[in-house]
């Protein structure tokens, strides 16, 4: 590359890292809250809920990097407008390719990015969590449960630990299972354990007694002196069961198990899931050619009715919108796929038009003047609040 376009690239690098991180980190902190109480309710230290938090980035990555780009690329041309570099760089005879070039290349590798993350390493992250999530609950009993206290293994499951014994072993257990319809268990034990084969696990509790109450109030109680209470439909329920069409890689989806349940109740959704992810790692160069559309012109937006960063943004939420509507679409009716490749290239080659032919892609008079007057009145109204609160500069407390 020349000199002005590794200034550019870099330029642009810079911009598209910060914005990246800034944007993953919101919206990683949005996903990773709601999960807290998956490891801090089953007793997890901190290592593993950070390695689990690592797990969401994966799937967080092909959202956010067209946003990235197209942020990057808004800015990177904005400012460099407003310094007057790419009136500079027309001035100077330099052909626009010498501009959308490194851009290019960037949004390029945003895509390789976004295709990697959404089919390999996303999928893979998935079965991770789901194993994380099965090791934490499947050890809940034998790590977490404390001596006295009532503990929630699964909705209507409930257990309380009197004491543990030398050994590993537990003192005074009681089981308060309701999960059947029609009938209430309740498992009282003088001793128990924990006992492991391999992935499963047992609670083995030991003289004492099960009462049964049936939905018509009849009471039965039965003594034993061994009793194996699984644990392993916990680790299944936690982190087994079916795979669907969003937890599989590219490979799977291009050729899938026949026998697959999940395949066989919604073959659709497993047709549709393959073309999002053929179409969707597209974004961050369809994103890229908007905003060089709206921005990348040599001539300053100081006067302009509206940032082009704002622009760009709304186009961009526009055309994602469409995208996610037109997949979503596709879960049940093929009549969509091919809107599901229409979309991005028909984003990219109405961008490619505009930049072609010299012309700046922006919102409608008429929308810019609407955003503007809109921001207007917020800005009057919350300059009105503040006045009104005595906290606007220069303002007292009456005495």
């Amino acid at each position: 590359m020349k000199v002005i376009e590794r200034y550019i690239f870099l330029k642009g690098l810079l911009t598209f890292l910060a914005t990246l991180g800034g944007t993953m980190a919101i919206v990683w902190v949005t996903q990773v809250l709601p999960r807290l109480d998956l490891v801090t309710s089953n007793g997890q230290s901190a290592g593993d809920f950070m390695y689990l938090a690592s797990l969401i980035l994966p799937s967080v990555v092909p959202e956010v990097l067209p946003f990235a780009m197209a942020i990057t690329v808004a800015q990177t041309f904005a400012s460099m407008n407003t310094d007057s570099e790419l009136v500079v760089i027309n001035a100077a005879g330099s052909s626009r390719w010498i501009v959308i070039k490194p851009i290019l290349i960037l949004a390029a590798l945003a895509s390789i990015t976004s295709f990697l993350f959404a089919n390999v390493v996303d999928p893979y992250s998935k079965l991770e969590f789901r194993r994380l999530l099965a090791s934490a609950r499947a050890d809940l009993i034998s790590l977490v449960v404390q001596e006295g206290s009532f503990r929630q293994i699964e909705k209507d499951l409930y257990i309380q630990i009197g004491e543990r014994l030398p050994g590993g072993d537990f003192g005074r257990i009681f089981l308060a299972d309701s999960r059947q319809d029609g009938a209430d268990f309740i498992y009282y034990a003088k001793k128990g354990s924990v006992v492991e084969d391999g992935d499963d696990k047992t609670l083995v509790m030991n003289d004492g007694v099960v009462q049964r109450k049936a939905s018509n109030g009849d009471v039965s109680v039965i003594h034993f002196d061994s009793y194996a209470f699984d644990l392993s439909v916990f680790a299944a329920k936690s982190g087994g069961g079916s795979m669907y069409a969003k937890d599989r890689d590219l490979l799977y989806l291009l050729d899938p198990d026949p026998s697959d349940t999940a395949f066989q109740k919604k073959p659709q959704e497993f047709r549709a899931m393959l073309h999002r992810r053929l179409a969707e790692w597209l974004y961050p160069i369809v994103f890229a050619l908007i905003g060089l559309a709206v921005a990348a012109d040599a001539k300053s937006h100081r006067e302009g009715r509206i940032h082009p960063l704002v622009t760009t943004l709304a186009l961009a939420l526009l055309v994602r919108w469409l995208g996610f509507f037109t997949g979503n679409q596709a879960q049940t009716s093929p009549l969509f796929v091919p809107l599901v490749y229409a979309v991005p290239l028909l984003a990219s080659a109405i961008s490619v038009w505009f930049i072609a032919t010299n012309r700046t892609m922006e919102l409608p008079v008429t929308w810019a003047d609407s955003l503007m007057s809109w921001s207007r009145r917020i800005a009057d109204r919350m300059a009105f609040l503040r006045i009104r609160g005595g906290t606007e500069p220069g303002q007292g407390q009456a005495s």
